[in-house]
């Protein structure tokens, strides 16, 4: 079951709101020993988490399904860069991955319980189940809060950002299990930056025939330009236009560029031009542009110093200076303390 976005947590009686975990969506399938943490997209997880089998095994009921959440809290809160390093061939770099930062696996549906297909339950009734089903669990198990009071949502949805939660989900209280459907709301923090445009990737199309995405920049207080991600909310119409708009700005823009030092335009996986093992076999490559644009965008949080998605084009801003687009306009949220859930500090 999937979510819709929205803009504000809804009014009235008959929703239940939870915390928006940012982690890997996984559905655990458990029959007594044999047990299988599947991915969104079908994949089985077990090898890239292998400190959460004996756990699940032991804690959740012989026979189940749970929906939920794989997670990984750090000092500074939840860290997803940690479960992308999870996914790497190798099993020995897993197994040291899994005794340096253990990853968490926190519920919120339960679809299935001995011989029984809970999917058509309501919401109401698959949360009463849930809470008695993993009533007695223990780390690194976790049963998502949940609430049906308005106030207390709207505090996790500010208390909780700087321990690195997207947002809030709201869940109307009789619905079933709808899966592939957006039945769910997800309300995210969405604000807006004056980011650097110094540079740009090619359409999937080719060189020469759309501009796919724009790679933003921001300075630090020393005055070093980084790369925190990039827009490509752009129409088909507008990327053609894109072309010829950037193409002055492409006349001798490698030399003197503050992001010369990666050789080939590439690098490691901070850098424009990176390769990762998400993106392995497309086309990273990038043209520089000078630096003299800047546009504004839309993003919901940071990721350490880059946007943790993608962001949203909203306008130029030929009005804005390049050297004022810097780390110090973003909001800032204090770090709010896990311990509020996990009992970490």
């Amino acid at each position: 079951m999937l979510a819709k976005l929205a803009t504000s947590l809804p009014e009235g009686e008959g929703w239940i709101f939870e915390p928006k975990w940012d982690g890997f969506r996984a559905i655990v399938f458990r029959d007594g020993d044999d047990l299988l943490l599947q991915s969104r997209d079908l994949k089985p997880l077990n090898r890239y988490f292998p400190e959460l089998e004996d756990p699940l095994r032991s804690q959740l009921p012989r026979r189940c399904v749970v929906d939920g959440e794989i997670v990984i809290a750090g000092p500074n809160g939840l860290d997803f860069d940690a479960l992308l390093l999870r996914i790497h061939p190798a099993a020995s770099r897993i197994k040291l991955l899994a005794s340096q930062t253990p990853a968490s696996y926190v519920a919120f549906d339960l679809l299935a319980l001995g011989d029984e297909d809970l999917r058509e339950s309501p919401q109401q009734e698959r949360r009463r189940r849930l809470e008695r089903a993993l009533a007695s669990v223990t780390p690194p198990l976790y049963l998502t809060p949940a609430t049906r009071d308005r106030a207390v949502a709207q505090d996790w949805f500010a208390r909780f950002e700087g321990a690195g939660f997207d947002g809030v989900v709201a869940k109307r209280a009789d619905q079933t299990y709808q899966p592939d459907k957006r039945t769910m709301l997800k309300i995210k923090h969405q604000r807006t930056a004056d980011c650097v445009v110094a540079g740009f990737r090619w359409h999937k199309n080719g060189p020469g025939t759309m501009i796919g995405s724009l790679l933003l920049g921001l300075y630090d207080r020393d005055g070093t330009l980084h790369h925190v991600g990039v827009t490509s909310s752009f129409t088909a119409a507008k990327r053609k236009e894109l072309v010829k708009e950037l193409a002055p700005l492409r006349e001798g823009a490698a030399e003197g560029h503050p992001w010369r030092e990666w050789a080939q335009w590439s690098g490691d996986q901070r850098m424009p031009g990176a390769s990762s093992r998400w993106n392995r076999g497309k086309d990273l490559s990038w043209e520089p542009l000078r630096v003299e644009r800047v546009c504004e965008v839309a993003y919901d949080h940071l990721q350490g110093d880059r946007f943790r998605h993608a962001t949203t084009f909203l306008r130029w801003r030929p009005d804005k200076p390049p050297a004022e687009c810097r780390y110090d306009q973003l909001e800032e949220t204090a770090p709010a303390e896990l311990k509020q859930i996990f009992g970490v500090s």
